[in-house]
């Protein structure tokens, strides 16, 4: 046999292997490509490659509510890794406030800022804390030759929780010259409620530094909430309502400058859902039940000081409580009577600082 022809064999041997080889792979995928064989193979090999697991005896349960701290001071409330709501806090700002608050749609039910005014009410902060008038300096507007600030200090504590979780921030309130007016101490804390639905709550302490403080008469401030564009009466065709039945805005019926024991803001989030907050005044607050100043462009406060002063003397805290419960649909006036009552039996907590 010359070379010729053995080469000739040799190829021939060789084109039958490779046609029986590529039969195997079409074979294999096709096996392969079965979902029963698809998902026996995929554990297999999950099986095969998973690491060693080393029991730990002494693990402990992880809150299902954590407060995280975040850089720049802010703090972020999570439900299982999901933020639901966010405090900034640092000395940079004006003033410390909460956003977002998520509803149960997973958009927020606040917003920052006049949605057809930025420049001249950039300080609605979506939750705020501020007053027109502390001893003449106003902490309420972000521009003015009596502008005063409230700088935060330090961040003093985080709780987690499976029902919630809570941040509390030290605060002082300074005058133009930098003067310290007040110091406050302030308690975040987010609980869960059913049905995605949660309440934030705002517990306050303001101690006098040196000489009495007062908060002058006037419908802006304690606590202010900018809600979403969409849930306004103006923009989204939302409502306002009382504990006492007054509804929107203006009007004899109205709720504007009217005391009450909670004011709720509900309109369209989205297509066909609605969603809102409601703003609870707590009974162990001054001036009980509160004025509530509401706009139909989308923003209500409490404004404990709408009808007098209220002084604050060295040695002798004033403490708050507010809450805002971030609700679904449109709730009925009974449902938030029995929301705020909840709230109301809620006993205030110790915020003087002590280390016990």
């Amino acid at each position: 046999m010359d070379i010729v022809s053995v080469r000739i064999i040799q190829g021939g041997r060789r084109a039958s292997g490779e046609a029986l080889a590529g039969r195997a792979r079409l074979v294999f995928a096709a096996l392969v490509s079965t979902p029963r064989i698809s998902v026996l193979l995929a554990v297999l090999l999950a099986v095969a490659t998973a690491p060693a697991q080393i029991a730990l005896p002494q693990a402990k349960p992880i809150p299902l509510v954590q407060a995280l701290p975040q850089p720049y001071e802010q703090v972020s409330f999570q439900r299982d890794g999901t933020e639901l709501a966010r405090l900034h806090f640092g000395p940079a700002l004006n003033r410390p406030f909460v956003f977002p608050l998520i509803g149960p749609s997973g958009r927020s039910v606040t917003r920052m800022g006049h949605p057809h005014d930025p420049v001249s009410h950039s300080h609605h902060n979506s939750i705020w804390v501020s007053h027109h008038d502390v001893n003449g300096w106003s902490f309420w507007a972000d521009r003015g030759t009596n502008q005063g600030r409230i700088l935060g200090q330090r961040l003093e504590k985080l709780d987690d929780s499976d029902a919630g979780a809570a941040a509390t921030i030290f605060s002082h309130w300074v005058d133009k010259q930098g003067k310290v007016l007040l110091e406050e101490r302030r308690r975040v804390s987010l609980e869960l409620l059913p049905n995605n639905e949660s309440l934030l709550v705002l517990d306050l302490r303001f101690e006098a530094k040196g000489a009495p403080v007062t908060f002058g008469k006037t419908p802006f401030g304690l606590v202010g909430v900018r809600m979403a564009k969409t849930i306004g009466i103006h923009d989204g065709g939302g409502t306002i309502r009382n504990s006492e039945g007054n509804v929107d805005e203006q009007g004899d019926n109205g709720c504007f400058w009217k005391r009450a024991r909670w004011c709720d803001y509900s309109g369209p989030m989205l297509p066909g859902k609605q969603e809102g907050a409601t703003l609870l005044d707590h009974p162990a607050n001054p001036n009980h039940p509160t004025f509530f100043h509401v706009r139909s462009d989308g923003w209500m406060g409490a404004a404990f000081t709408h009808e007098a002063p209220q002084v604050v003397t060295p040695g002798q805290p004033l403490q708050l409580r507010y809450g805002i419960y971030a609700h679904a649909g449109v709730p009925t006036v009974a449902a938030l009577q029995q929301r705020w009552a909840t709230f109301a039996q809620t006993a205030l907590p110790d915020l003087s600082g002590k280390k016990k």
